[in-house]
C-alpha cells in the first residue's frame, strides 16, 4: 500500500482534535476584540490628514490606539 494512501487512511480515521471544538471566548480575547472594534471605528472616522498625523497606516495607528486604551482602563 503506498505511503500516501496509508497516511490518508490514518488521518481520516483519527478523531478530530480537541482544539477544533468550539469554546467560549476568553475574557482577554473578548477585550482584545472590543479594542479592535473601537480602534477601527476611530480609524474610519479620521480624515486623510488626521490619519497622516496619527500614523499613516493602520498597524501603526492600531498599536498606538491599543496602548492608549489599556492606559485608560488601568
Amino acid at each position: 500500500m503506498p505511503i500516501r494512501l496509508l497516511l490518508a487512511a490514518i488521518l481520516l480515521c483519527a478523531p478530530a482534535p480537541l482544539l477544533a471544538q468550539s469554546s467560549e471566548p476568553t475574557a482577554k480575547g473578548m477585550a482584545a476584540r472590543e479594542r479592535q472594534k473601537k480602534c477601527g471605528a476611530e480609524w474610519r472616522a479620521l480624515s486623510a490628514g488626521e490619519k497622516a498625523a496619527q500614523g499613516p497606516k493602520w498597524p501603526q495607528y492600531y498599536s498606538k490606539c491599543v496602548k492608549r486604551m489599556k492606559e485608560i482602563k488601568a
